[in-house]
């Protein structure tokens, strides 16, 4: 300061060596309560925190009518900084600083030494008052400062004086022998001058990082106050609308309406903060508004949060339905491109979870909901994956069911002309081979509109599903072989190819046997053909396959899956079984021996020619008599003729079965004729006899026979009349004539129509 105006001098902290040969590092720090810095003290007590804590002797610099006094003092200041001073430094502090108070413009009567008791009753009550950290609530002041006072004359009035006493204060800092040198042993901070930087600047950056020193104004209390109650209010009617959906949104449905309402909400909150709280202190306003929107979009963040985990949900399984739809509407179509299919279901539900998303999102907030859509394309991936396992799965089935229709004609092509080449060579090659190789063009082809593509990571795959496809169709063939020598299946074909080595000559014609055949050798050789069959029947040779160029890794691992044994795959007929189907082609082939020979005995067994010319003979007076007789001639010609029309068209049959129904019915006719003519005749009279017939129910008398004859009658409801037919089912009983008929003696005779 000087006479033209009055300021502050030093304004921060300066720091510099002492001249004059002083091995001292002198810093001047900006006094307090200046009226350049006004209410704002947060620099003050950082940089008295600052020098309390890196100097080894502080001078306070104090006028002499601040002593006693609170505010005029700074006791406020150095209370803060003291307490905050023992918490960062406390713990770990080797060394005591040295307060040295310099009471300037002592002019009055009142000597130092009460001077210094009034300031040190005042520095030992702060120091009770001060809230210690646990471990260092006995600590004493004495442990961490030494208090020291001197004064100075005023500088105007007493100028000598002044310079006097000056210099023999700075002699306290020069001279190292006087004995009141201030830099003693128990002060020494143990700091090398070349790292004195370095631990300046971090008991700066841990001075300027602490809180506690960040005391408010009392502008900025009354702000923080208001903005408070100005935000507290505002956020009521916000919170009523968050309560109002919030119900909905956790039962997992989608508000379609959240965003537009909650954040319609959230800027009428912002809009009535700003409108009442931008009136006071600014940096309060500031970071209270901050602190007004994190609070509004913490809140309106969870409920969005939970429509946007909703609207995920909904998203997968919306497309794990349609997709599933959409391949099952394709089911028959072996093409079908599953790529396109997934791909069109699923830009639809990631626009549409999009579109919720966006809704929820307000210009310049604070949210976004980035890992929730991540979330989603991971959620969908994994659909996708399991869609594709079960498309390929489809499409596998589908394969193998057009290779084993395939198959089929081949393997019983080949299987019923086992002597045509080499039998399991052909079904191998053609079935088997040439299935296999349009199988996995078809699958190469789902396998790329599927998405499992050619790159390093799908290879594997991509060789597991034609691993899978070859144990599959091998599997689907054996499956057809087993069919195919089934017992009825294996015997129709050995006996064919008895037959036709057996019947037919090396043309194909049917035999006819000549007694000048030798039938025994022929049917030795057919047979023995046959019954060489059933051993290669009984066991397939894929040794046609090892051979082949176009089946790659036959038999290995790199065909089949792992832990797939194709040698249990190849016995078709169990030897068992092989024994019991010889024992079984052997009775059919004797049965077919023994109806050639019969064939053979029947063409020797004509008529002799004696025989002809006897009939001839024998027979030429009938013939002339039919020949002449036109009657005779007529119905001989009717019936020959007849005859040689039902013999051409194969009716032989049905006109013996006629002939029979009519003999049937002709007999069952005289029958019924006979049965009413008993029925007509009456006995002239029967005699009453004491005893019952011998024919009656339950009595039996051996003195006297009836004389009648009875028959059973049949009564109709209404009265006693005999009935004048008796049924073809009933039994007719006719007893022995009384003695008047003749005693011929005949005995009882029962005639029972049935």
């Amino acid at each position: 300061m000087d006479d033209s105006q009055r300021q502050q001098t030093t304004r921060g902290i300066w720091a510099d060596r002492g001249v004059d040969g002083m091995r001292v590092l002198i810093m001047d720090v900006e006094g307090t309560d200046g009226r350049e810095r006004g209410e704002n003290q947060d620099f003050e007590r950082k940089s008295a925190l600052f020098s309390l804590a890196v100097s080894e002797v502080l001078l306070v610099n104090m006028w002499e009518h601040t002593v006693g006094l609170y505010n005029g003092a700074n006791m406020g200041l150095l209370k803060t900084v003291m307490e905050v001073n023992l918490q960062l430094f406390g713990s770990n502090r080797e060394s005591k600083t040295l307060l040295y108070f310099v009471v300037r413009d002592h002019v009055s009567q009142t000597p130092l030494e009460n001077l210094a008791r009034t300031l040190k009753q005042d520095i030992e009550r702060i120091w009770d008052s001060l809230s210690k950290p646990s471990e260092l609530q006995d600590a004493q002041m004495s442990d961490y400062f030494d208090l020291k006072f001197t004064s100075l004359p005023h500088k105007t009035l007493q100028p000598e004086n002044f310079e006097k006493c000056a210099l023999q204060l700075r002699a306290q800092f020069t001279d190292r022998q006087a004995a009141n040198y201030v830099f003693k042993t128990e002060y020494k901070r143990r700091v090398p001058a070349d790292g004195f930087p370095h631990y300046a600047e971090a008991v700066w950056e841990k001075v300027v990082s602490n809180k506690d020193l960040d005391l408010p104004t009392q502008q900025e209390l009354l702000a923080q106050y208001r903005c408070d109650e100005i935000a507290a209010t505002a956020l009521i009617p916000f919170r009523d609308c968050l309560e109002a959906m919030r119900p909905r949104v956790e039962d997992g449905n989608i508000v379609d309406e959240l965003g537009k309402r909650v954040l319609a909400e959230r800027a009428t909150a912002i809009d009535t903060f700003d409108a009442q709280a931008v009136r006071y202190h600014s940096e309060v306003y500031e970071k209270k508004r901050a602190a007004f929107v994190q609070t509004l979009d913490g809140e309106l963040y969870s409920l969005f949060l939970n429509q946007v985990k909703n609207a995920s949900s909904k998203a997968t399984a919306t497309y794990a339905n349609d997709c599933q739809r959409a391949l099952e509407d394709a089911l028959d179509d072996i093409e079908t491109d599953f790529s396109a299919v997934v791909g069109d279901v699923r830009r639809r539900v990631t626009r549409w979870f999009k579109s919720i998303s966006d809704s929820l999102t307000a210009k310049g907030a604070s949210w976004s909901f980035s890992t929730e859509t991540r979330y989603l394309e991971t959620q969908l991936d994994a659909v996708t994956e399991k869609l594709r396992v079960a498309e390929m799965e489809r499409a596998i089935d589908q394969i193998r069911r057009t290779a084993k229709a395939s198959m089929s004609d081949v393997v019983a092509e080949k299987l019923n002309n086992p002597t045509d080449g080499d039998m399991w060579a052909g079904v191998m090659l053609e079935g088997f081979e040439a299935a296999n190789r349009k199988a996995e063009q078809s699958l190469e082809r789902r396998m790329d509109s599927t998405g499992i593509t050619l790159a390093d990571q799908q290879q594997k795959q991509r060789a597991q599903l034609a691993k899978k496809l070859h144990k599959g169709i091998w599997e689907d063939m054996v499956g057809v072989l087993r069919e195919e020598v089934g017992d009825q299946m294996v015997l129709l074909k050995l006996r064919n190819v008895l037959e036709d080595r057996f019947r037919y000559d090396e043309n194909g014609l049917p035999r006819v046997w000549k007694p000048s055949d030798d039938i025994d050798a022929q049917f030795a050789a057919a047979r023995g053909v046959a019954q060489s069959l059933l051993p290669k029947y009984s066991k397939m040779d894929p040794s046609a396959l090892s051979a082949s160029s176009n089946v790659s890794g036959w038999g290995s691992v790199q065909f089949f899956p792992p832990g797939f044994d194709i040698d249990t795959t190849l016995t078709l007929i169990s030897p068992a079984r092989q024994r019991e189907l010889g024992k079984r082609f052997g009775r059919e082939a004797d049965a077919l021996y023994l109806e050639a020979k019969r064939a053979m005995v029947t063409t020797q067994n004509h008529v002799p020619v004696w025989v002809m010319v006897l009939l001839v003979v024998l027979g030429w007076n009938e013939a002339m008599t039919i020949l002449f007789n036109p009657l005779y001639l007529i119905l001989t010609a009717l019936v020959g003729g007849a005859a040689v029309v039902i013999h051409n068209l194969g009716l032989w049959g049905p006109v013996i079965r006629s002939a029979n129904g009519l003999a049937s019915m002709a007999n069952d006719h005289m029958h019924g004729l006979l049965v009413e003519a008993v029925n007509r005749t009456e006995p002239p009279g029967r005699q009453n006899k004491s005893s019952p017939s011998p024919l009656s129910s339950g009595e039996s008398s051996s003195g006297d026979v009836p004389k009648t004859l009875r028959r059973r009658k049949s009564r109709s409801g209404a009265g006693n009349r005999t009935s004048s037919r008796v049924s073809l089912n009933e039994d007719i009983e006719m007893d022995p004539l009384g003695d008047d008929a003749g005693s011929a003696g005949m005995s009882p005779m029962s005639v029972d129509s049935s």
